[in-house]
């Protein structure tokens, strides 16, 4: 298999340092850089990291990709960060993999364009979880069947963005064969705002925080007479790296803008 020539943007995050692991430790994958804007000029090992090879470390997208060249650019940063890293990636003919959540119906809209103009594949996904794709596939084939549907999603407390990038996805793949309806009593009242969570299409969804959390999700289905509940858990980030190296592996081979995993996994 040809070798893949890898930079990856936040290497001292919880996930970056995970795809370092992987990027390192995958035969067919060559780490060329990393970019932390903290320390320009470094190597990997420098910062606190263990790699068998020199891997340079450069304060910004824009420099690592006029110095070296990549194939693929696996961006684990912020959204703000992430929307700049994926544009400037696709300009410079890398192909973007980014595990980043928040992005909005917009920011994804432009990335589409720019990605189907320059006919370079680009994978955008909430959750890499292989087991928690599953579980918005599976949510969406028991939608079909129970359309009284509540989500919650469980996430440690340093988590920017709520609800997640995974529960809005999850909502989004049920409303695509779930006609929008108000669920609960007709006249249902708040006593405290936002008991019931955010509403999508008469879905609710709720968002915990708390210490002690990685990524965790519970979708909720009732009928009469019986309740189903499909869940996924992630302990720790270690769960999510299948998933990336998949995207690292199928972005080579496309020419066009994916988001979501699910529409790559067989």
């Amino acid at each position: 298999m040809k070798t893949i020539k890898v930079i990856i943007a936040g290497p001292r995050g919880r996930m970056g340092s995970e795809a370092v692991i992987l990027a390192t430790n995958t035969e067919h994958f060559e780490l060329a850089g990393v970019v932390d804007y903290k320390f320009d000029g470094k190597q990997l090992n420098d910062i606190g990291f263990h790699v068998p090879n020199q891997v340079p470390v450069f304060g910004s997208l824009e420099t690592c990709l006029q110095t070296i060249e990549a194939d693929v650019l696996i961006d684990l940063t912020t959204p703000e960060v992430g929307m700049r890293h994926t544009k400037t990636a696709l300009q410079y003919n890398v192909r973007p993999v980014v595990g980043t959540t928040g992005f909005t119906k917009s920011d994804l809209e432009e990335l589409e364009k720019l990605s189907n103009e320059k006919e370079l594949g680009c994978i955008i996904a909430p959750n890499f979880a292989i087991g928690a794709v599953l579980m918005m596939k599976f949510s969406q084939m028991a939608a079909k069947y129970f359309p009284d549907i509540e989500i919650i999603e469980l996430h440690h407390d340093q988590k920017l963005d709520a609800p997640s990038g995974t529960a809005v996805k999850t909502a989004e793949m049920i409303s695509e064969v779930r006609a929008a309806k108000t669920q609960g009593h007709q006249n249902e009242k708040e006593t405290i705002t936002g008991a019931r969570g955010a509403d999508f299409d008469g879905m609710h969804i709720h968002s915990v925080r708390l210490p002690g959390l990685v990524a965790h999700q519970q979708v909720l289905f009732g009928s009469d007479g019986q309740t189903l509940t499909i869940r996924h858990d992630s302990y720790n980030r270690a769960s999510f790296m299948s998933g990336v190296k998949v995207a690292v592996e199928t972005v080579m081979n496309l020419k066009t803008f994916v988001y979501g995993l699910e529409n790559i996994l067989e």
